[in-house]
C-alpha cells in the first residue's frame, strides 16, 4: 500500500514550533490523530504500532510531537504539563481543519498523558469524535499524585540512541491536580478502547477500571499481559496492534 508522507512545522498558540507528521493511504475511510506520552516522540515504537494499525485500516494519520517533549518540537521537557499537551492537540486539530483532507468525526489515539489529552478533547468536543483509544491513560491528578509523591516526579524515556533521564518540575503535578477525567466521562458516548499493561505502575489497572465503569457507551478494557507502562517488547507491540486492528474493524 502506497503511503504519502509529509512532515510539517506549524506554530501553536504560544508561537512555538510543533512538528506534525501527516500520512495518507491511497484510499482513506477517515482521519485519525495519534499522541505520544510524556517524554515521547513520533518515531517511538508504540506510536508507530498504533499508527500502523490505523494506516492499514485506511485512515489518514496525523501524529505530532508536543512542545516540551523529546522530539523536533520546541521548548524544554522539564516544562511538560497536561495543559500544554492538551493545548497542542487542540492547536494541531484546529490547523488540520484548513486542510483538504480534514473530516469529522475523527478517531483519537494516545498514550499516557497523551491519552489524557485526547480524553479531555473528547469531553469538550464529543460530536467531533468517531472513536477514542486512550492507551495506558491517566485518570486524574489525584490518582497520579498518590502513585508519584513529590520526591519521585521524574521520567525515564528512550532517546534516539541512548537511555536518558529527565526530571520534571513540580509544576507538572500542580497542573495535573487540576484535572479529573471522571468528571466528564459521561460525555464519552463514542466507542472507547482502553488498554493497559499488566504491570503498569504509573497508571495501574485499578485506575483504568474506575474510568471504564464511568463510560456510558460502547467500551472495551484490555490488559497487555506482562507489559509495563510503555510497550517495548515485540510481543507486547504485536498485541497492541492486534487489539487496535480488531477494534478499528469493529467501527465499520
Amino acid at each position: 500500500m502506497e503511503i504519502k508522507t509529509e512532515k510539517i512545522f506549524i506554530k501553536n498558540r504560544k508561537n512555538q514550533k510543533v512538528c506534525v507528521l501527516v500520512e495518507k493511504p491511497e484510499k482513506s475511510v477517515g482521519l485519525a490523530f495519534v499522541t505520544h506520552g510524556r517524554g515521547g516522540f513520533k518515531e517511538q515504537s508504540y506510536v508507530r504500532t498504533i499508527a500502523s494499525s490505523l494506516l492499514n485500516n485506511n485512515y489518514i494519520i496525523i501524529s505530532f510531537e508536543t512542545t516540551n517533549s523529546l522530539g523536533e518540537s520546541e521548548s524544554s521537557f522539564s516544562d511538560a504539563t497536561l495543559t500544554n499537551y492538551y493545548e497542542d492537540l487542540e492547536d494541531v486539530i484546529d490547523w488540520s481543519k484548513s486542510q483538504t483532507y480534514y473530516q469529522e468525526p475523527f478517531v483519537l489515539c494516545g498514550h499516557s498523558i497523551g491519552s489524557m489529552s485526547i480524553i479531555l478533547y473528547a469531553e469538550h468536543y464529543p460530536q467531533a469524535i468517531k472513536a477514542l483509544a486512550p492507551i495506558s491513560t491517566g485518570v486524574s491528578g489525584r490518582l497520579s499524585y498518590e502513585a508519584f509523591p513529590p520526591e519521585t516526579i521524574a521520567e525515564s524515556s528512550i532517546g534516539s540512541s541512548s537511555r536518558i533521564t529527565k526530571k520534571l518540575k513540580w509544576s507538572h503535578m500542580e497542573d495535573l491536580l487540576k484535572y479529573d477525567l471522571l468528571e466528564g466521562a459521561d460525555k464519552l458516548v463514542m466507542p472507547v478502547l482502553l488498554a493497559v499493561g499488566e504491570f503498569d505502575k504509573t497508571h495501574p489497572l485499578s485506575n483504568q477500571e474506575k474510568l471504564f465503569k464511568a463510560l456510558p457507551g460502547s467500551k472495551e478494557l484490555r490488559i497487555i499481559k506482562g507489559a509495563a507502562h510503555t510497550f517495548k517488547k515485540p510481543e507486547h507491540l504485536e498485541e497492541v496492534y492486534s487489539l487496535m486492528d480488531k477494534w478499528l474493524k469493529s467501527l465499520t
